[in-house]
This record gives C-alpha cells, structure tokens and sequence, in this order.
C-alpha cells in the first residue's frame, strides 16, 4: 500500500467482531447496531469482497438534474472551505453525489496522499455495493449522520482510517442527492464532526424543503386546470407518488381524509396502493423530457380490490416534471407493462435483524408483524422487539410476502399465520392481536378490513 504501514484505531471487541461476521458468523457482539446491519447488507446482500484495499473507480459522467447539480455545487463550496480548518487536525473532506461517485476532497496534503492510495478521490465509486461500510456509502443508506471507525469499515483495507458521513436528500422522494464526508487517518474524529455535518446540510435541506414548498403550489395550481376536464377520481401526486392534492371522488375512493392541498412536503401522503411507487418511477423516466407524453395502468385502488385503469399525464413547473395527475377509471397513452411478475429481492429464508451488539437471524414464522417508524423497521418477534437490517416497510413488505405477511396499514404489516384475535375498534377500526399475553393491537385501515375479513375467513 504505497509503503505505509496499517494502523489499529479499533477497540479489540470490533476487531473480533469483524473477524468473525468476515468468516461467516451471524451472531456478534461488540459492535453498533447501524455498524452490524451495514456489514449484514455488505455481505448477504451486495458480497462486498471484505479483503478490499482499493475503492474501484466510478463511471465518468453521471446524468444529474440541474436542481441536483446546484446542491453539490453548494456541497462543493462547503466542502472547501471546512477543508481548511480539517487540515490542521491532518483531515480531509469529500463531496459524493448520490450515488457514492467522490466529486472532490480537501484538506491535509499527507491525508490526501494516503487516500489517494485507498482511491478516496474524485471519480472513485464509494458506495456501500461496491466499497462496503464507509461514511461516504453508509450515509446514503441511513438517516442522519454515520461514523466509521477502523474495523467497522467492512473492507480491510481502510481500517486505519476514521469517517463519518451525511447524505443531503430530496425533500419529495427521499432519494440522497449527495453526501459529505470527513475522514483522518490513524486516529479518530472528533466528537463535533457529526454536528458539524448536521449544520453543514441543515441550509441545504431547507432550501431543498423551500423549493418543494413552491413546487407544490405550482402543481395545485396546474391541477386546477386537469380538474375542470374530467369528473373521473383525479390525484394530483408528486415525484415521490405521495398526494398533494386530489378531488373528492378519488379522496373516497381510496379512503384517504378530504382535506386542503399538502403544499409542504411533509404534509403529504402516499396512498396505499399496491404499485403506485414503481408506476409513478416508470412515468418520470418516460415523461422528463416528453411533455406530451400520457401513460397508463392498472392500479388497485383497494388491496385485493380488481385492479383499476389510470391514465397520468405530467404536471410541469417551469418546464420541470414536479408530478403527475393519476385519473381513476380512463385508459390512454403508452400502457405500463410490470416485468413479468419478477421481484425485486429474492424471497428469503431467514430475516436479518439488529438488536443491541448482535445481528440476529430469524425465521419469517417467528416475526409476528413489522412496525415502521420512517425508514426504520421494527419487527415483533417471540425474541422480542428487533430491528430489522433491512430499511423501509416497502422492502420488508416485497421480501415476506411470500410468507403470509399482509400489510395492514401504512405503518403495519402482519404474519397473517399469528393471528390470535380481532377486536373491533371505535368507528369501525378493527384490531388485530397477534399474541394475547403482550398488550399489542395492530390497527387495521379501513380500506384493508374486507381483506384482512377474506384472509382470515371471518
């Protein structure tokens, strides 16, 4: 490695901890939750090969909008000037784009050399599926700030180094634009980096929350015209496939509260429909640069309901795509076609979850039903309450249907198999009850108990 020596910043339980998670064991102790479920995605899910020593390098150009293009530049101007204050601790910053594809680093001329060595510069690829756990590529897939520190880093080759990282994301669809990283070899960070990251990005993201602010008015705003043309069920959804505004019919139709338009973003609501998401990520990429462009697809409206043709046509601000009007009950333009039924993740055998210092390995008959709190999934279990590695309740959902879970609610999804009772609720709500020693009842939403009725025979 260029002539210099590895160094140990590692407490000995991480060390241990990493030997044996590389050679095959599930179950560890010592090491932080975060840190555990990112080695379980490196090895189960990407195979991350653990002996790596050198970041592979990056595709050359990397098609961005010109919004995103404005936030890592404002990243960028961020990045150079904490260089100068990191550079007197023997640090260095780096700017990644939302892919983990290093756009520039600054700070100690002796730190950049050694990472130049480990290909920590621009146009390399650190992304947790190519370089495995690091602050670069574990911030993209986790809320807030992450550190990595010597052995946590799943490659062996950057153990000598410390990081920490945050992602900037998209106040509509979630997705990280881009990511900042400081990182010191030898010796850990400090414990103000991570709220230096949270201020650093907390301007940005404020403006990114500003600017969907405005995207929504423009959008209710170009609803408005849509409506008056149709007195079919009508949506008026964003790039994340979460309403903004919709009329009467359609607020009945899948149950969703009537209610004024959800111009900020954190005001909106996905619908519960089954495909919506992978529909509406079909239509950005067919309608960005076609402004005439219509398409269409069937749609259940109520899980387990017969599906339903939509029609979507592009709603534009500026000549930006800022979402999509999603008509009930009309079929025109280019049909979206699923692709023949194939699943996104391969239907498991075990369930990976994180409690405490230990990765544990369940079965799917032993989880009873999986709360989400955001992107966080929490799994009851006859173990007890885990967290799942796995993030989002869409990618549990994918990943045990096959095994009789059922999703509920927006925030619930039920083994089917554990269902012990139902207790009816006030307004017609119906409780479910997968273990009558434990005081859980899991809401059902309205739109779902003719289902749940179906599946449990009652």
């Amino acid at each position: 490695m260029g002539g210099w020596q590895p160094v140990t910043i590692s407490a000995a339980p991480v060390v241990r901890a990493w030997e044996e998670f590389a050679a095959g064991r599930d179950v560890v102790r010592g090491v932080r939750p975060e840190i555990l479920a990112s080695w379980a995605r490196c090895r189960d899910q990407y195979d991350v090969d653990p002996g790596l020593r050198t970041a592979p390098g990056a595709p050359e150009h990397v098609e961005q909008s010109l919004e995103h293009e404005v936030i890592l530049t404002e990243l960028g101007g961020l990045a150079a000037l904490a260089g100068q204050e990191v550079e007197r601790c023997g640090g260095l910053v780096a700017v990644a784009d939302g892919g983990g594809r290093v756009l520039a680093s600054h700070g100690d001329p002796e730190a950049q050399r050694r990472a130049a060595e480990s290909n920590l510069a621009p146009r390399s690829a650190w992304a947790e599926e190519t370089t495995g756990t690091n602050g670069v590529g574990t911030a993209l897939e986790t809320a807030g700030p992450v550190t990595v520190t010597g052995a946590e880093h799943w490659c062996e080759g950057f153990h000598g180094w410390a990081c920490a990282g945050i992602a900037v994301r998209d106040a509509v669809t979630g997705s990280p634009i881009g990511t900042l990283d400081v990182s010191r070899w030898g010796e850990p960070l400090s414990d103000h980096v991570t709220g230096w990251l949270e201020r650093a990005v907390s301007g940005v993201e404020a403006e990114l929350h500003e600017r969907a602010a405005a995207d929504g008015e423009r959008l209710v705003a170009e609803f408005a015209e849509h409506r008056s043309r149709t007195r079919h069920p009508l949506l008026g959804l964003d790039l994340g496939a979460r309403v903004v505004v919709s009329t009467e019919s359609a607020a009945d139709l899948l149950g969703l509260p009537r209610s004024t338009p959800a111009v900020k973003p954190r005001d909106r609501r996905a619908p519960d429909i089954p495909s919506l998401s992978t529909v509406v990520q079909w239509a950005i990429g067919r309608a960005r640069d076609a402004p005439a462009w219509t398409g269409s697809a069937l749609l259940e409206p109520t899980p387990g309901a017969d599906p339903t043709p939509v029609t979507l046509r592009p709603l534009r601000a500026d000549d930006r795509l800022v979402g999509f009007t999603c008509e009930f009950g009309t079929e025109d333009g280019e049909p979206h076609t699923p692709r023949g039924g194939r699943r996104p993740f391969p239907a498991p055998d075990r369930v990976i979850g994180v409690r405490n210092d230990r990765l544990v390995v369940l079965m799917p008959g032993e989880i009873r039903y999986a709360e989400a709190d955001r992107n966080t999934v929490w799994l009851s279990t006859d173990r007890g309450r885990i967290q799942a590695a796995m993030r989002g309740l869409d990618h549990v959902d994918r990943a045990l249907a096959p095994y009789g879970f059922c999703r509920v609610h927006r925030r619930f999804l039920v083994n089917m198999r554990r269902v012990a009772e139902l207790e009816r609720g006030g307004k017609g709500e119906l409780l479910l009850i997968t273990d009558p020693r434990a005081p859980e009842f899991i809401p059902v939403a309205r739109r779902h108990v003719a289902q749940v009725r179906r599946l449990l025979g009652v």
